[in-house]
């Protein structure tokens, strides 16, 4: 083992902590790929093979037998080979359009805490379109707020904010004011 493999195998996080995959949670292999793809960027000296290797041990239910039938008919492959081949099975047409039913369907109440919300609405999104960047994330969580609120929050924040801003804002508005509280 090189000096570098041995500096990025102390970096290297146990199997135990590596998130699950199942293949019917709403969003678990996307969180298998982000985690995954993080390792990559945080530990650049890091082995493809020490990824794959650890494959087996993210998969559970139904997602269990997939992967040994795939690898058993595959071979031994890398990590973006992995990854591509987990988004094409996992994330198909009639999967993109139940998340699609889901963000369309989700629209912001003040009952809802805002972090929760915009973190659920923005992994729909991701899921949908993987490539969408921010500007545009942002533009379609607008659009899934209440008229004077939607007005409220497009006054207070630009186009480039994250994901906590958004709900930071959400919620100043939410313990501030009334907007968006029916009122009869």
């Amino acid at each position: 083992m090189s000096y570098s493999e041995n500096e990025a195998l102390k970096q290297f996080p146990e199997a135990s902590s590596w998130p699950k995959f199942s293949g019917s949670g709403e969003y678990d292999y996307m969180e298998l790929i982000d985690y995954n793809d993080g390792l990559f960027i945080n530990v650049p000296s890091i082995p493809d093979y020490w990824i794959t290797a650890r494959l087996n041990t993210s998969f559970k239910g139904h997602a269990s037998i997939w992967y040994p039938e795939m690898k058993e008919i595959h071979g031994r492959r890398n990590w973006p080979w992995w990854k591509s081949q987990i988004i094409q099975n996992y994330s198909n047409g009639t999967w993109i359009w139940q998340k699609t039913r889901s963000f369309e369907n989700d629209k912001y109440s003040v009952d809802k805490d805002p972090y929760d919300w915009c973190l659920r609405q923005s992994k729909r999104l991701k899921a949908i379109d993987p490539q969408m960047n921010i500007q545009m994330r942002n533009q379609k969580l607008l659009k899934q707020l209440p008229g004077e609120l939607e007005h409220s929050v497009k006054c207070r924040w630009n186009q480039n904010c994250t994901l906590d801003d958004i709900a930071n804002t959400l919620q100043e508005i939410r313990k501030s004011t009334n907007i968006g509280i029916f009122t009869p």
